[in-house]
C-alpha cells in the first residue's frame, strides 16, 4: 500500500482483553485511505484473539520486549528487536503496553521509527516510567490529571479519552430473557456495577450503599457483572452473604450480553477507589451513559474527566455513607425528572466521548507526529 502511513500497535496478548478491544477499535477504524494498521502481540492465546485475527488488519506474533537488566544484553536484544521493526518499514510504532517497560521505545528509536505509548492508568511510581516517557516521541494520556502528574513540561503530549459505539450502546427496551433469567418483579429497581473485582474498583463501598439503603426501597437488586473469580472477589461475595437482604445482591460473572443489562437498569455505580493503579478513562461508565442507565461514580482521576459537566454525578471515593445518600436521592426521583438527567448524560457522550471522536484524535496525534498535519 505505496503513500499509506503504517502504524504498528503493540500490546502483550488479548487474553485479558480489556485493553485489546480499545486497541481493536481504534485499529480497525482508522482512515484507511491514509493508514495501513498493522498488530503485534507475544502469542495467538484468548478467545479474542480469534476477533482480533478475523478482523483482517495483518497480525505479527513477536516478542517485542526484552529485559534491560543486565543492560548491555538488554541493548543487545533490543537491536535485534529493532530489525523486526525495521523489516516491517512502519512509519510508527504505539504501544499499548501496560506495563513501565521501555525496551520496545529504544528498539524503535535504533529502527529509526516514531514510537508512542498510551498511558492507561494512574500508577507511577518506577523510574522505568520517567525513561519510558523520554523515549517516547509521543504519548497519550487518557485524563487531565494524568497530564498534570506525570507528564508536566513534556512536548507531544495528546489528551485522548475513551470513546464509546453509540451504535452498539444505545438506550433499549428492558431485556426480557434478563427479567425471566432472574425472576425480577415488575417493580424491581436496579442498581448495577459493571467490572471484573479487582481491589481497585470498590465493590466493598457499593455494598455498603446498598446495605444501608435496601429497607427503604422495596425490591431493589444490586447485580455485580464483571469476573469474580479472585480472592478479591470471594472477599466481597462472602460480604454480600452476610447481607440481610443477600437474596437480591446477584453476581453474574462475565457477560457477553452487558448492553442488556443497561436496559433493566436504573443507576448504574462505579464507586473506584483513589489509590493504587486507579482509572485512566473507564470506558464501562461512558457505556452506561450512552445506555441510558443514570450513573454515579466517584471523583477519581478519569471519572472527574467524563463526569465535568455531571457534577453532582460523582461521589467521595470510598465513601459508603455519600453514595448512599446520593442513591436514596435519585431512586426517588420522578419519571420525568429521571429522564431530563438521562438525556443530559446522552448529550455529554455523544459530544465528546464517541469512539468516532477517539479515533479522529488518534489520526490527528499521529499525523503530528510525523510531521503531516
Amino acid at each position: 500500500m505505496p503513500g499509506k502511513i503504517k502504524v504498528l500497535y503493540t500490546i502483550p496478548n488479548f487474553d485479558t482483553a480489556g485493553s485489546g478491544k480499545a486497541l481493536l477499535k481504534i485499529a480497525s477504524r482508522l482512515d484507511k485511505t491514509l493508514f495501513e494498521p498493522h498488530i503485534c502481540c507475544f502469542h495467538d492465546k484468548g478467545e479474542f484473539f480469534k476477533i482480533v485475527k478475523s478482523s483482517g488488519i495483518p497480525v505479527h506474533l513477536y516478542p517485542y520486549t526484552t529485559p534491560m537488566i543486565p543492560r548491555l544484553r538488554g541493548v543487545k536484544n533490543a537491536w535485534k528487536i529493532s530489525r523486526f521493526f525495521k523489516k516491517g518499514a512502519f512509519d510508527l510504532i504505539h504501544s499499548f503496553h501496560y506495563a513501565d517497560d521501555y525496551s520496545e521505545g529504544l528498539a524503535a528509536r535504533l529502527a529509526g521509527i516514531k514510537w508512542v505509548f498510551t498511558k492507561k492508568n494512574m500508577n507511577w511510581g518506577a523510574s522505568s516510567w520517567k525513561l519510558r516517557s523520554k523515549i517516547a516521541s509521543g504519548i497519550v494520556a487518557q485524563n487531565t490529571d494524568m497530564i498534570k502528574d506525570f507528564f508536566p513540561g513534556f512536548k507531544n503530549v495528546a489528551l485522548i479519552g475513551r470513546g464509546v459505539d453509540t451504535s452498539e450502546f444505545k438506550p433499549l427496551s428492558p431485556a426480557t430473557h434478563l427479567i425471566d433469567e432472574f425472576n425480577l418483579p415488575a417493580e424491581a429497581k436496579v442498581i448495577l456495577m459493571v467490572a471484573n473485582l479487582v481491589p481497585v474498583k470498590g465493590a466493598e463501598v457499593l455494598l455498603e450503599a446498598f446495605n444501608t439503603i435496601a429497607n427503604r426501597f422495596d425490591n431493589l437488586y444490586l447485580f455485580y457483572v464483571g469476573d469474580n473469580q479472585s480472592d478479591y472477589g470471594d472477599e466481597i461475595k462472602s460480604l454480600a452473604a452476610q447481607s440481610p437482604k443477600n437474596d437480591r445482591i446477584i453476581f453474574t460473572g462475565k457477560r457477553l450480553d452487558v448492553k442488556d443489562f443497561h436496559s433493566i437498569t436504573d443507576i448504574f455505580v462505579l464507586p473506584t477507589l483513589d489509590e493504587g493503579r486507579r482509572e485512566g478513562s473507564p470506558v464501562s461508565l461512558l457505556e452506561a451513559m450512552a445506555s441510558g442507565s443514570f450513573s454515579l461514580a466517584s471523583d477519581v482521576p478519569g471519572i472527574r474527566d467524563q463526569l465535568s459537566s455531571l457534577q453532582d454525578q460523582l461521589f467521595s471515593p470510598a465513601s459508603g455513607r455519600e453514595l448512599s445518600d446520593k442513591l436514596s436521592k435519585y431512586l426517588s426521583y420522578e419519571e420525568e425528572s429521571m429522564k431530563s438527567l438521562i438525556e443530559d448524560q446522552l448529550r455529554v457522550v455523544r459530544e465528546k466521548f464517541t469512539i468516532e471522536r477517539e479515533v479522529k484524535d488518534h489520526e490527528n496525534f499521529y499525523l503530528k507526529i510525523l510531521g503531516k498535519s
